[in-house]
């Protein structure tokens, strides 16, 4: 007689959370005494970082990786507090712990986004997963750290946080201490904010031009509001408006929700610029 299996309950519908991940820099370089000891450094400030912004860690859905956590947080968790205080309070436990003399420092990397998750075999899956994943790699974010020797801690959002909660107004969060990066890795593209805690904004766009590219150029304007999905076609960096000549215009198109590339009306060379002639002799021939 065969077995009748019993049923299987609904999956979970997709739900929208905030989700961050955080990551050792030069995590392998360590022994294994150190990576064990940093690991359990890691969860300890980040339990304490919690706690102190009034935040149930024991709540949160957490999946280690050795030397990363990526993490979905409740739905009702506020978004700026993450943002403000508990970025806050992970950096002044990643300073005084870096300031103890016997201490391998520890640097961390941290990305925070927000968007659909849904349960998985292996973890989570859905959009904010995979930003979240690509932002705490980010080329961008990996240089500044690099650059900012003094910094213990470097910190990506999304464009969709930026604009939703950064720029509320709230009096924790800065919009002028986050500089634009487009992050551009497999085929996730899209928009992150990088902030420094300790760092001017300055500092942080100084670090992103003088690192090897290439990506595009940060934004030296005021911050203001921008499209959350402007990801742009395959090149160096995106065009703009500003890199047509006279007569030109730029324009993209937008597919389920995400800009893929961009149209370029009017004339347009194709090549490697031809430098301009000598002011006193015969120029190339065109």
């Amino acid at each position: 007689m065969r077995e009748v299996s019993a049923p299987q309950p609904p999956a979970r519908p997709p739900h929208r959370r905030l989700c961050l991940a955080v990551d050792v820099e030069h995590y392998s370089r360590l022994d294994t005494r150190t990576q064990s000891a940093v690991q359990s450094g890691l969860v300890r400030m980040l339990d304490e970082a919690a706690a102190s912004t009034g935040l149930d860690r024991a709540s949160w859905k957490r999946q280690p990786q050795g030397d990363l956590e990526f993490a979905v947080l409740p739905e009702a968790t506020p978004e700026d507090a993450v943002l403000g205080p508990f970025v806050h309070h992970l950096a002044v436990r990643l300073r005084d712990r870096n300031a103890r003399p016997a201490a391998p420092r520890v640097r961390l990397r941290l990305a925070v986004d927000s968007g659909v998750v849904a349960d998985a075999a292996l973890g989570h899956a859905g959009p904010a997963p995979v930003a979240v994943a690509r932002f705490v790699n980010a080329p961008q974010l990996r240089n500044v750290l690099a650059a900012l020797t003094a910094a213990d801690l470097a910190v990506m959002v999304s464009d969709r946080l930026y604009q939703d909660v950064v720029r509320s107004g709230r009096p924790d969060l800065d919009p002028a201490q986050y500089v634009r990066a487009h992050v551009r890795v497999k085929e996730f593209g899209g928009y992150g904010w990088i902030r420094v805690p300790g760092h001017a904004a300055d500092d942080v766009r100084s670090a992103m031009a003088e690192a090897p590219g290439p990506w595009p150029s940060t934004d030296a304007e005021a911050p203001g509001p921008r499209p959350s999905t402007d990801a742009e076609a395959p090149g160096p960096r995106p065009l703009t408006d500003a890199d047509a000549p006279s007569g030109m215009a730029l324009s993209q198109y937008v597919h389920q929700g995400a800009a893929v590339g961009r149209d370029v009306v009017g004339g347009l060379t194709v090549g490697l610029p031809v430098p301009p002639p000598p002011a006193d002799g015969p120029g190339p021939t065109r």
